[in-house]
C-alpha cells in the first residue's frame, strides 16, 4: 500500500527539521570550542606574563643583591664610613655608576671601566674636588701665559719632516724619567702635579737624577695660583725659575693650603735651572709628538666625564669635549692592536686606571682627544755641574 502525499511530505519535513537540528547543535560546538581555546589562550599568556615578570624580579633582585655586595666590598677597600642618610645617598649614586660601568664595558669598547674609589661621587661632585686647571683653550700668546719666563720658540713639525721622522713609540715611564704616580686628593692642585712631572722629566733627562718634587710647596708658596683653587702650570714654572723647587720628602702633600715653608726644605732644583719654555703648536698633533719625543710635556684635557673618572684600562676612545678643565703630563704615545694612542700620567693616585696612567686615543682632528692637543708646553732646564751642587743648598723664599 503506497502511502499518501501528506504522510510523504510529513517524513521530509521532520528529516529537515532534523537535519537542523544537528547543524545548530554542531555549530554551538564549534563555538564553545573558539570560546574554550580564546579563554586558554588568554590564560596562557597571563602565566606567560606572571612568569617573565617573575623572571625579571628574580633577576633585579639578584643585579640588585650583587650591587650590594659590590657596595659592600667598594666600602671597605676604600674604607668609607656614611651617616645611615648619606649611605643611602651614595648607594644611590653607586648603583647608577655600577649600571653605567655594565652597559659601557658590555659595548666590546677600547676601554674598560670599573668601580674604582670614585664610584660614589657623581661627575658634578667629582669635578668640583679633583681637577683644577684654570687656564684658557690653546692657540694664545705664549708671553701672555708664561709671563716674564723667557719664551724660547714654538714646536712645529718641520715642512719637510714625515711622520715616519718620529720614533715609533715614546715611553719615558719606561725610561727612567718619571715618578710613580700621585694623588691629588680633594685638591684642585692637578696645575701643581702636572708641573712637578714636567720638571721631575726634564731634570732627569738633564741631570741624570730623578727627584721627586713638592707640590705642596707650589700650593703654598705659589701666590700667582690659587693652591686648591685652580692653577695654571705655566705660572708655577715662572716660580719654580724664581725660587727653585724643594723635595717632596722634605715638604710633603697636604692636600691643603697652608703658610710657605720653603725657607725650611731640601732643595732639589736651585732657581737657576729653569731657562725658559717652549710652546707646541696648537691642535698639531705630529708636533706635539716630536715635542714629547724629547721630554715630557704639561698638557691640558677635559677630564669631567664620568668615563674618565671610572676608567681602568684601554685606550679612551669616547667624546669627551675641548674645555680645559685638567692639568696632566704626557709621557709618550704608542698603538695596541691597530689603535694609537697618547700615554698620560694624571695625579688621582695609582689605583686609579693602568697604575695611575691614561691612554688616550691619538688621531683625533681637531684639538685631540679630550683637548690634549690644545695647549701643549714645556720647560727647558738646565742642570750644570755647579747648578746640581748648587741644589743642595740654594732656595729663593
Amino acid at each position: 500500500m503506497q502511502p499518501s502525499a501528506a504522510a510523504a511530505d510529513g517524513s521530509k519535513t521532520a528529516a529537515g527539521e532534523g537535519g537542523k537540528f544537528e547543524t545548530d547543535l554542531q555549530r554551538s560546538w564549534r563555538q564553545q570550542q573558539r570560546a574554550c581555546a580564546v579563554v586558554l589562550t588568554v590564560v596562557v599568556l597571563m602565566g606567560l606574563s606572571a612568569f617573565g615578570a617573575w623572571r625579571l624580579q628574580v633577576a633585579n633582585m639578584a643585579a640588585g643583591s650583587g650591587v650590594a655586595a659590590e657596595f659592600e666590598a667598594f666600602t671597605t677597600r676604600f674604607g668609607r664610613s656614611y651617616s645611615p642618610e648619606e649611605r643611602d645617598v651614595r648607594y644611590a649614586i653607586f648603583q647608577a655608576n655600577y649600571r653605567f660601568v655594565q652597559a659601557e664595558n658590555a659595548k666590546g669598547l677600547s676601554f674598560r671601566l670599573a668601580m674604582n674609589e670614585f664610584a660614589d661621587l657623581t661627575a658634578q661632585e667629582f669635578r668640583a674636588g679633583h681637577l683644577g686647571f684654570a687656564g684658557a683653550s690653546g692657540g694664545g700668546s705664549g708671553d701672555a701665559r708664561w709671563g716674564e719666563l723667557p719664551h724660547l720658540g714654538t714646536d712645529r713639525l718641520n715642512a719637510t719632516a714625515a711622520p715616519t721622522d718620529l720614533p715609533i713609540a715614546v715611553d719615558w715611564p719606561a725610561q727612567g724619567a718619571v715618578t710613580t704616580p700621585k694623588n691629588q686628593l680633594h685638591c684642585g692642585a692637578c696645575w701643581a702635579f702636572a708641573t712637578t712631572g714636567a720638571l721631575e722629566g726634564a731634570w732627569k733627562i738633564a741631570s741624570g737624577e730623578l727627584v721627586s718634587l713638592s707640590e705642596q710647596q707650589l700650593v703654598d708658596c705659589d701666590k700667582v695660583d690659587n693652591a686648591c683653587g685652580g692653577g695654571l702650570m705655566d705660572q708655577a714654572f715662572k716660580y719654580a725659575r724664581g725660587h727653585g723647587i724643594c723635595t717632596e720628602q722634605s715638604y710633603p702633600y697636604q692636600a691643603q693650603s697652608a703658610a710657605c715653608r720653603a725657607s725650611n726644605c731640601s732643595v732639589a732644583m736651585p732657581p737657576t735651572a729653569v731657562q725658559g719654555f717652549r710652546d707646541v703648536a696648537a691642535y698639531d698633533e705630529q708636533a706635539l709628538m716630536h715635542a714629547v719625543s724629547k721630554q715630557p710635556v704639561a698638557v691640558a684635557i677635559e677630564a669631567d666625564q664620568l668615563a674618565f673618572q671610572l676608567y681602568s684600562g684601554g685606550v679612551l676612545s669616547q667624546e669627551c669635549g675641548d674645555k680645559l678643565d685638567h692639568g696632566v703630563l704626557l709621557v709618550g704615545y704608542g698603538t695596541e692592536n691597530g689603535t694609537d694612542y697618547w700615554k698620560v700620567k694624571n695625579s688621582w693616585g695609582s689605583s686609579w686606571g693602568e697604575g695611575g696612567f691614561i691612554r688616550m686615543k691619538r688621531g683625533v682632528k681637531g684639538s685631540g682627544q679630550c683637548g690634549i692637543t690644545s695647549a701643549p708646553s714645556y720647560p727647558i732646564v738646565r742642570a750644570e755641574r755647579s747648578a746640581v751642587a748648587a741644589a743642595a743648598t740654594s732656595i729663593v723664599v
